[in-house]
């Protein structure tokens, strides 16, 4: 596993001590991020927030370029939800100016290092032109195999299930059977995320402890971990740290587990 880091990770560094002490056998699959506190590090710094945002934009890229390295198979960003829309017009304006910039500039190195890129959430509720650089991009990477970058835009967890709920049912009654026969299976088949692993680990930098309808019924048995960090300063090593942490934790989903 190591050397996929040659030459990134510096010898005798911070970074390489915690990647060798990371298990490569219990490794995260599915691993989902609330990229919190970008507004508070522009506050901090005297600036505006859509300059956090930007420098957001380099925490992504050391993410993706990370745990493409390491071959997770999903990584789910919480981008933009659907209360958003209530922030200032000027700032959801920059973020989608931005969101199409980054689509455009690191297309290239996505498909490069094979990760399919996939925009889950009410996509058709975006401007058109967002719209188009996202289906380009799930089109330019459809083929790849490596892993899968789902980025959540307007998304937001409850009407994420209702939506799945909706579609079971019809699906049902135009099948000949009965509401009651409706199951768990059936609404995971019409979430988003139906292609992807269960989340192992939900990552919120910023330290705030809320998961902010993001992902309610893909995160029923989720490990959470929850770090002070704001998100422009949350980069490979604390990527590092959030995988350590997971593996110190016995996932028991409902049972009684070793101990």
């Amino acid at each position: 596993m190591s050397d996929n880091f040659t030459n990134i990770v510096k010898p005798n560094s911070t970074e390489a001590e915690l990647l060798a002490a990371i298990d490569e056998s219990r490794l995260p699959q599915h691993i989902a991020i609330i990229m919190d506190g970008n507004g508070r590090w522009a506050k901090q710094r005297g600036k505006p927030r859509i300059f956090g945002h930007r420098a957001g934009a380099e925490s992504v890229r050391a993410i993706l370029d990370t745990c493409a390295r390491l071959q997770i198979k999903a990584v789910t960003l919480y981008a933009f939800s659907t209360e958003n829309w209530k922030r200032p017009a000027a700032e959801v304006s920059g973020l989608m100016q931005m969101l199409k910039r980054y689509l455009k500039s690191e297309l290239k190195s996505v498909h490069g290092n094979n990760i399919k890129f996939q925009a889950i959430g009410n996509i058709d509720g975006l401007d058109e032109s967002v719209q188009r650089e996202l289906f380009a991009a799930m089109e330019f990477t459809k083929e790849n195999t490596g892993t899968v970058l789902s980025i959540a835009l307007n998304y937001g967890g409850r009407a994420e299930i209702v939506e799945a709920a909706k579609k079971s049912a019809k699906n049902l009654l135009q099948n000949g059977k009965s509401l009651d026969d409706l199951s768990e299976s059936d609404i995971e088949l019409h979430l988003y995320t139906n292609n992807l692993p269960e989340v192992d680990l939900l990552i919120r930098t910023s330290g705030e402890f809320r998961i902010s309808n993001f992902l309610l019924w893909q995160l029923a048995y989720s490990e959470i971990y929850v770090t002070p960090t704001l998100f422009p300063d949350f980069r490979r090593a604390e990527i590092f740290k959030a995988i350590l942490d997971f593996q110190k934790r016995e996932r028991r989903f409902g049972g009684i587990g070793n101990k």
